[in-house]
């Protein structure tokens, strides 16, 4: 049971989930964590949009597009235009987003230090559901 003062349960945990609100989602599309684990890469100094697009393997511009601006507008990446011709613009972290970082730091170590038991419950899980598909189709 959860309490509705201190968004704690009776045992003591913190976590609740929170309402859909698109934060989770973006978090957890293709591109997001990897355009803040990049930016994240220049320490102290912003990227351009051509360096983030050639770092990031595979996204195309619009793609990396909409996530920066995604991050853009929920505060965790800030832009940065300088009307010189041919226009320059940059993107770096915010505060808010160096501590995002942080948190998918913590998510990322728990996915390494779990991969080789993951990739263990899918193989076994794949491999009953072909059962399964060959049981069904013999009979």
């Amino acid at each position: 049971m959860v309490s509705n003062t201190r968004n704690e349960t009776n045992d003591g945990r913190r976590f609740k989930p929170y309402p859909a609100n698109g934060i989770c989602a973006k978090l957890g599309d293709k591109w997001t964590a990897q355009v803040i684990w990049h930016l994240s890469l220049a320490s102290g100094r912003r990227l351009r949009f051509s360096a983030l697009q050639s770092a990031i393997d595979g996204i195309t511009q619009r793609m990396l597009t909409l996530s920066l601006r995604n991050l853009e507008r929920d505060g965790l990446v800030t832009r940065h235009y300088f009307p010189e011709v041919p226009p320059r613009v940059e993107y770096e972290l915010t505060d808010m987003g160096a501590e995002l970082l942080r948190v998918l730091e913590g998510v990322n170590t728990w996915i390494w230090d779990n991969l080789p038991r993951i990739e263990e419950c899918r193989r076994i899980y794949d491999q009953g559901e072909l059962a399964a598909e060959d049981n069904v189709k013999a009979t």
